[in-house]
């Protein structure tokens, strides 16, 4: 899923992913991928950054991690992992995939769909949340 922000200040200079900061489960996987993009991406919980991106939704922020790239448009779930990993040099070709072939996109939605929908069991879960020795603030503009 993508969409555009309608703002004029406030966008990274980098992709900006986020997440949420409450999730045990995704601040397992948050430290994963940032050891694969490295600096490419900045990491910010969504609790810390709503105030700075009002058009996101609350609610979509808790389902999926979303990612805000420095043109302003915004990708959601499956479609931000696969971006941030293309934007880092990663698997450039699954991103190609992803957007040319509506198979394997709706097959990766409903996987992580199924994957965020059972966070609460699924392995990283019982992994205390420390999003600042993660993600230590930056600056984004």
């Amino acid at each position: 899923m993508t969409k555009q922000l309608n703002i004029q200040d406030g966008l990274p200079n980098r992709p900006l992913m986020l997440w949420d900061g409450d999730c045990g489960f995704c601040f397992h996987w948050i430290l994963r991928w940032k050891k694969l993009t490295g600096e490419s991406v900045v990491y910010r919980s969504y609790q810390e950054m709503l105030e700075q991106f009002p058009q996101l939704d609350v609610a979509a922020c808790n389902q999926a991690v979303h990612l805000v790239l420095p043109d302003g448009s915004v990708r959601a779930g499956a479609h931000a992992v696969i971006t941030s990993l293309s934007v880092s040099g990663r698997m450039k070709w699954m991103l190609a995939v992803y957007e040319r072939h509506g198979w394997f996109r709706k097959t990766m939605e409903r996987l992580y769909r199924f994957v965020a929908e059972n966070r609460s069991w699924l392995p990283g879960s019982r992994t205390k949340v420390r999003s600042t020795h993660c993600c230590p603030k930056q600056q984004i503009g």
